[in-house]
Parts: structure tokens; sequence; C-alpha cells
């Protein structure tokens, strides 16, 4: 065990490694890949990742999917920012001794925007819609009664009119619990291939410099500057406290050292009670420029409900305070649950 433990946090901490590159700072794109998704983890300010268990580990350590072997279905819907909303489905099963699997997909609504061009400043009448998706594969297994990892393939695509651009990522993570009440866990994000636009609204018809008066107009294509997506690594904790059979308190702090952004530190904790209802908080801070930072606290609370044993509803809602923006996030989710 040790040894493997061993073997796996080596691995992590190579990848992070990749993942800290300063001088990627500010040069990403696919920034979609950072927006946290799942109301009880965004609730925790993203700081849950060393007990983050079922469909919302798909997002924020995929080794806590093997960790409630069950059947899930989960939706859930952002009111994000600028008018975007976020819709965001999820399903997942276990297939025994061999592990976990889910399948997932993050879809944005940007709404119909004009098209404006310059002889029209105005808008021409017609609208279009950027089409941006991210579908996700997830594996995820218990190893021994203290080590669990998954991994997360992402394909990425992004549509503006005609010009588009695809790539694919990997996220994967580890969690190990000292004890019952005592976690750790390290995940590496969005390590993946670059990605460039191309399409048919990059080529444009005009006269070749030089040609005659009388000469046919030439067609060349813009050819995009390729970027890269957005990794990063994180390293957490996580305490539960347990009062009695009624109460619990779990706490957990998580490091992320972002190659997009500054480093940032995530806070969070859940009072539960009966394991049935559930209130939550949390916090971000940035280790640099704090007063960049355009959300405030999270919190939320949710329900899980049990219906004759083999059943359940789990019902999630998030609250984020946004910064600079006339309205904050608000976030709902609903999981069904399967035994």
């Amino acid at each position: 065990m040790k040894k493997i433990l061993l073997i796996i946090f080596s691995l992590v901490f190579a990848a992070s490694l990749y993942a800290g590159d300063v001088s990627r700072k500010g040069t990403t794109g696919a920034e979609e890949l950072l927006i946290p998704v799942g109301a009880r983890g965004i609730a925790t300010g993203g700081a849950f990742l060393a007990n983050i268990t079922g469909l919302e580990a798909l997002f924020y350590n995929p080794a806590g999917l093997d960790i409630t072997p069950r059947t899930e279905a989960m939706f859930s819907y952002v009111n994000y920012l600028a008018d975007i909303n976020i819709s965001y489905f999820a399903v997942g099963t276990s297939l025994g001794d061999f592990g976990s699997i889910a399948f997932d997909l993050k879809s944005f609504d940007f709404g119909d925007i004009p098209i404006t061009t310059v002889e029209f400043p105005d808008g021409t009448g017609q609208t279009y819609s950027p089409t941006f998706l991210t579908i996700g594969f997830t594996y995820s297994k218990v190893l021994t009664d203290r080590i669990s990892i998954g991994t997360n393939f992402k394909l990425i695509s992004e549509n503006i009119q005609n010009v588009s651009s695809t790539g694919f990522a990997v996220d994967a993570g580890v969690q190990y619990r000292f004890t019952e009440s005592f976690m750790l866990a390290a995940t590496v994000k969005n390590i993946g291939t670059n990605m460039q636009f191309s399409g048919q609204n990059l080529r444009t018809r005009t006269k070749i410099p030089g040609s005659t008066p009388n000469s046919e107009d030439g067609t060349y294509e813009i050819v995009a500057e390729t970027f890269q997506i957005p990794s990063f690594f994180e390293l957490a904790l996580a305490y539960k406290f347990n009062f009695n059979e009624q109460n619990n308190l779990a706490i957990a702090g998580t490091f992320v050292a972002n190659n997009a952004l500054e480093d940032a530190l995530n806070f969070g904790l859940e009072y539960g009670f009966m394991n049935t209802f559930y209130v939550r908080g949390g916090y971000n801070l940035k280790l640099e420029n704090q007063s960049n930072n355009v959300y405030g606290f999270t919190a939320g609370a949710g329900i899980d409900y049990s219906v004759g044993g083999d059943f359940g509803i789990i019902f999630d809602y998030a609250f984020r305070d946004v910064k600079e923006f006339p309205s904050a996030n608000h976030i709902f989710t609903v999981k069904l649950t399967f035994e």
C-alpha cells in the first residue's frame, strides 16, 4: 500500500510541475474549464476534494466517484454572469470490483447576440449564439480501504458561427484516508492538447496586392494563434467531526497552484443533521491581488431524502457572491441515486 501511495503521489507531483508553468499565466483559452459545477461543491468554495463523492466528484476530484458505488444521475443549472447560463448533466454507475464509470456534459447558453458589421454597426437584424461544450468520461476505483483514484477524459468544443476549435484534456486525482474522519487529496486538472480556431469565417476574399485592376479577387484564410488550456494542481485536506449520530461538521482547505490565475486557497465547511439536511459555506482567497478576485463568499443548503432505502433524491442550492456584476450566481442541482 505504501508503494502504491508513493507512486501515485509522485505522478501527481510530476504532473503538477507542468501545471505550474509560470510563463503560461494569462495566455490560456478555454476558460470554461475553470467554471465549477454542482451546488454542493460551489457552496463549499471548491475545497471539498478529499471528501467529495459521487457524481459531483467528476469536476472536483474524479477519485471520489467510486467511494459511493451506486447508480446516479445529476442535473445542475447555473445562472452565471452577463446573462450566460450553464447546464450540466452527468450519469454514472458502479461496475463492482472493476470500479465506477460516468459520463458528463457541460454546455453554455450565451443567448442570441446581434451580428454587427462595418456597414451596420447597430446590427444587421441577424443573431448568432456560440456553442461551448465539454464532454467527459470518468473512471474511478477504490484500490484499498484508504486509497481511491480517478481519471476524467474530456473533449472540449468551441464553435462561434462558422469558426470552431477542439481540444482534449485529462484530469487525474487521488484520495487518501488516514482515518474515517481525516482525508488527503491531490489532483491535476486540464492536462491536454493546444487548441486553435479555424473555419469558413476566417476565409475572406480581397484584391491581391500588386494585381491588375481587372484581376479577380483572391481568397486567403486567417491563421489563428494556438492557445493552451488552463491546467492547475490542487492539494487538499478535510476533517469530519462526528459529534453524535445526528450532528456532524466537515471542514476542508485546498491549495490551488494555477497557471492561468494567481495561486489560491479555498476553504469550505458543511454541517449535516441526521445525514439529511445540510448547511454549507465557503470562501476563495487569492494569494496575490485579492482585490482583483471577482468572487466573494459562497453559501448553500441541501436535502438528501431516501425513498424506501433503494432510491434517493438530493436537492442542493448554492449562492456565490460576485463583485462588479449586478447579480450573484445561483446554482441548483438535482441528483437521483439508485442503490
